[in-house]
């Protein structure tokens, strides 16, 4: 384990040249300073604030709303997702899926099964992050709820993170995972180049809807270009939602309200009806400016055509934790380049393949190697960008352009 002594050594100098001068005035809200201030605590934040914090360095989690708290998301954990969380938190699963029925707009149904080892993980959101919460917390973080973040400033040297209560937390960094719409992917800069609405219904679960749906989730090709619809079970609840570009919010009510009535579903209560964007960075987007850095959604890290974000939050976030606690967050760019870049670059080629011929997507589900891809996929065992350097789907790939 890096023991961390002397990350915040220049913004204790800040502090005492501030206290030395003849015009200083105590500010009552102004706090001892933070080696590491995170703003937002979901996967991403709280991944980073264990990270930073079992490095030794001083570390506090900005969380505006209090866990358990509801977060919009289909809560599907791929392998790479589990992996992470296992080495950290107590998993809350409420399924394991062993089978993906595809249907294409409803139509051409077929069902796969794994036969070794499960696919996917279903959690709710709000049991996820609030384990991470707890984790972080016991890993030395101090996590304060209920804190608005109003502004950001800094310096060569340190960061100031105003709330909204008037409240200044002083930090040597700042991680930003707010989200893509938050203030630090605003203060960095970070530009998007796909934006998409996802809609999403959690619906109580009859005993037979249990039944009908336990280890099985449904993946729908969708009605228009890049869409897709899904059926998550968890347990007493069924996540039903859809997902397509930003632009179209009226044809995207109607394909969630089909796709509900053609599952049988409309009858049933409605638990949360919500809705979120999700928006993926531009190639050339920054992660970082001064000692601000960026992770998760408020970076735009997510898999452009399935939109999977939470295993881009988990990673990004832990290094960012890690960058954060040593001081190298030049390191973090590089690493995030290297190691996340390629499969969003990657997944662009797969949703544009997916845009112009979804029915080859569909029947390439129904074929040993494309169902192999996939469960590796699934399971972690390959990245996007491993998937489309298999032969046969690279030419299907570069057949589409």
């Amino acid at each position: 384990m890096v023991r961390v002594s002397s990350i915040g050594t220049s913004v204790h100098t800040i502090c005492t040249l501030v206290r030395n001068s003849r015009d200083y005035t105590p500010l009552v809200n102004v706090e001892p300073p933070w080696d590491v201030a995170i703003i937002g605590g979901g996967p991403a934040g709280l991944a980073a604030a264990y990270t930073a914090a079992e490095a030794g360095a001083r570390t506090i989690v900005l969380e505006r709303a209090t866990h358990p708290r509801y977060k919009t998301c289909g809560g599907g954990l791929i392998g790479t997702s589990l992996a992470i969380a296992e080495s950290h938190i107590q998993v809350p699963g409420r399924d394991t899926i062993n089978a993906i029925t595809f249907t294409r707009d409803g139509r051409q149904t077929f069902t796969r099964r794994a036969r070794q080892r499960p696919l996917l993980t279903m959690v709710r959101r709000d049991d996820f992050d609030n384990a991470w919460y707890e984790s972080a917390v016991a890993a030395g973080a101090t996590v304060r709820q209920n804190a608005q973040v109003r502004s950001l400033t800094q310096t060569d040297d340190a960061v100031t993170v105003t709330l909204a209560d008037g409240t200044e937390v002083l930090a040597s960094t700042v991680i930003g995972a707010d989200g893509s719409a938050g203030i630090t992917s605003r203060h960095v800069g970070v530009t998007f180049d796909q934006q998409d609405l996802g809609l999403e219904v959690e619906i109580a679960a009859t005993d037979q809807d249990r039944r009908q749906w336990r280890g099985r989730v449904l993946l729908d090709w969708g009605p228009y270009p890049g869409s897709y619809g899904w059926v998550f079970p968890k347990d007493d609840e069924l996540t039903v939602g859809v997902i397509m570009t930003k632009g179209h919010g009226a044809e995207t009510k109607q394909y969630l309200q089909d796709f509900v009535a053609r599952l049988g579903l409309a009858d049933r209560k409605v638990v949360r009806d919500s809705g979120h964007l999700t928006r993926c960075r531009r190639p050339d987007s920054p992660l970082r400016h001064g000692r601000v850095i960026v992770a998760g959604d408020a970076a735009g890290l997510l898999e452009p055509w399935t939109r999977e974000g939470i295993s881009f939050a988990l990673r990004s976030g832990t290094r960012a934790g890690t960058a954060a606690a040593t001081g190298d967050l030049a390191g973090y760019e590089r690493t995030i380049t290297e190691e996340l870049v390629p499969e969003m670059t990657a997944g662009r080629r797969m949703l544009a393949a997916y845009s112009r011929r979804p029915l080859l997507v569909h029947a390439a589900m129904a074929t040993p190697v494309g169902w192999r891809a996939f469960q590796m996929f699934c399971r972690g065992e390959i990245a996007m960008a491993d998937v489309i350097r298999r032969p046969v789907i690279r030419a299907a790939v570069n057949l589409l352009g």
